[in-house]
């Protein structure tokens, strides 16, 4: 319905990245718990001979936290996908503060693209938008020079290609659906880093913070009347299935 309230699918943001963050933890789990009991053992076996009872106690619950720690947080597969998914999350409730008017849909599959998913799309008045998510280390400053766009020192080569691709591949799947030209921006929702008030756009993607996207998103150019934005909502829904469905057919198909 044209007047339906964003937000209603908040809760699914980031369901599949939360999913592989689980698959990859359970897969890790046992050998983390056995490295982490084998280092918590020999600390204490270690500080036993040197300094008594009560300093071997206290020195095993030090290494039994600090392998936790570093096991949380420590770059690799299993904390991108957990970092990715909060991210994910986080966009999703701050999607949901769109005013009346906006249709947003998150977590969908790319038909074609089976390794790549859709982060959220928003349909409103101002538009269509795809958005993706993504997090850095808090205080990282994002910026861009003419030829290239770095977060910090590192530069970041192939997000802004990557944003405006999934826009692109959006905006044929819906224009083919509905037998006419549906354009689509390409928005990074930033977390953690620090960006310019205004937001940064680099090689046509937009990067912007996510607690200003609903505002942000609200303020474009109206384009579009609340029939076309139920068609283009209705259209969505056909062509973009949620990601975890995608992704249990795919299993099916494999075990078929």
């Amino acid at each position: 319905m044209p007047g339906r309230r964003a937000g209603g699918g908040a809760s699914q943001a980031g369901a599949s990245a939360r999913a592989r963050y689980r698959m990859l933890a359970g897969e890790y789990r046992r050998q983390r718990i056995a490295v982490r009991l084998v280092l918590t053992a020999a600390v204490a076996v270690i500080v036993l001979g040197l300094a008594g009872w009560r300093a071997s106690v206290t020195a095993a619950a030090l290494a039994f936290v600090a392998h936790l720690a570093h096991t949380r947080y420590r770059p690799g597969p299993v904390t991108g996908w957990r970092r990715g998914a909060l991210a994910e999350r986080r966009t999703g409730r701050r999607l949901a503060r769109l005013g009346r008017g906006y249709r947003v849909l998150h977590d969908r599959a790319l038909p074609g693209t089976p390794a790549t998913n859709l982060d959220h799309l928003v349909i409103g008045p101002t538009g269509v938008h795809a958005i993706v998510s993504r997090r850095w280390r808090p205080g990282t400053r994002l910026w861009a020079d003419r030829r290239r766009m770095w977060a910090g020192r590192r530069p970041v080569t192939t997000l802004p290609v990557a944003a405006v691709r999934i826009a692109r591949t959006v905006g044929e799947l819906l224009g083919a659906e509905l037998g006419q030209e549906v354009p689509v921006s390409a928005i990074v929702a930033v977390h953690g880093a620090r960006l310019p008030d205004e937001g940064l756009e680099h090689r046509g993607a937009i990067f912007q913070q996510a607690a200003r996207l609903p505002g942000f998103v609200e303020e474009c150019p109206v384009v579009l009347t609340g029939a076309q934005v139920a068609a283009i909502a209705a259209a969505a829904e056909r062509v973009l299935p949620p990601m975890l469905n995608a992704v249990a057919q795919g299993a099916r198909g494999l075990r078929g």
